[in-house]
């Protein structure tokens, strides 16, 4: 007996949100992607397929041997999500602050630097304009 499955992932593609069908069974692979405008709630995206699901375009089917993902346990699930949820802190608060310090100190030093740079050139220039002035007198 052949199985089907059919799998919607909600993602923000800027600027818009985007709601990505996908549905497989009977060695097919078939998508359908709907731009949807604010974040959806739950609710939203269930009664937007329930009025809609008749109407979905989904591309020509492909040949496939079945889900491309395989099963994941639910531990291995919720730590995935709180994973991509929490932000990816770097070591300890002293090398957070640390890195930090190098981060501001990098930028102040590429401001001098562009200032100096800047500086040199208009002092460059002047010397320029002021031989260019020596050699019209005719001396």
């Amino acid at each position: 007996m052949e199985t089907g499955y059919a799998k919607l992932t909600v993602r923000f593609e800027d600027p818009f949100w985007v709601l990505l069908y996908e549905r497989g069974g009977g060695g097919v692979y078939e998508a359908c992607k709907l731009p949807f405008g604010a974040e959806p709630g739950d609710q939203e995206v269930y009664a937007f397929l329930l009025e809609n699901w008749r109407s979905l375009r989904f591309s020509p089917p492909v040949a496939a041997k079945g889900p491309f993902e395989r099963k994941v346990s639910p531990k291995r699930a919720r730590r995935e999500a709180q994973r991509a949820v929490r932000p990816a802190a770097i070591g300890t608060k002293a090398q957070q602050a640390l890195a930090l310090q190098r981060e501001e100190g990098k930028a102040a030093r590429t401001r001098r630097s562009r200032a100096e740079r800047e500086a040199e050139e208009e002092r460059k220039f002047a010397l320029r304009q002021e031989k260019r002035r020596e050699k019209r007198k005719g001396h």
